[in-house]
């Protein structure tokens, strides 16, 4: 018998132009809130894989991953069930565009975020130092 586990997902915290990356959720759970880009990784992918072809599918920018920023692990961060998400900061100079699993997609400034999905506002803050130097080296 095969052994029950989290699923495993990949969130992008991402800097263009400047400012950091948020989509809005098209579907559920939290459908119409803004949330990082990610997903669940494929069988045979790896996670850096992973969260490169999330955010182009999402954002449709090629990005480039800066660090990894943790692993977040949480039980309950997920309604649909337990999900374990690697989370890596990233940098595009590409012009972000909404893609498949986003209604919209907009730039924010790191002071001043919209309400968030998931556990995306911690994610957010345990990057904040990382993320104000990449913006002071802009």
């Amino acid at each position: 018998m095969e052994p029950q586990t989290p699923k495993l997902t990949v969130d992008a915290v991402i800097i263009s132009k400047g400012k950091l990356v948020l989509i809005k959720r098209r579907n559920p759970p939290f459908k119409g809130q803004f949330a990082l880009p990610g997903g669940f990784v494929d069988i045979g992918e790896t996670v850096e894989n992973a969260v490169i072809r999330e955010s182009l599918e999402e954002t449709g920018l090629h990005i480039r991953i800066i660090k990894l920023v943790g692993v977040y692990s949480e039980p309950s961060r997920d309604p649909r069930g337990h999900t374990v998400s690697v989370t890596y900061l990233a940098i595009s100079d590409d012009v972000p565009r909404a893609g498949s699993d986003a209604v919209s997609l907009e730039l924010f400034d790191i002071d001043e975020l919209p309400e968030m999905a998931f556990d995306h506002s911690r994610i957010i803050e345990d990057a904040k130092d990382d993320i104000y130097g990449i913006l002071s080296k802009m």
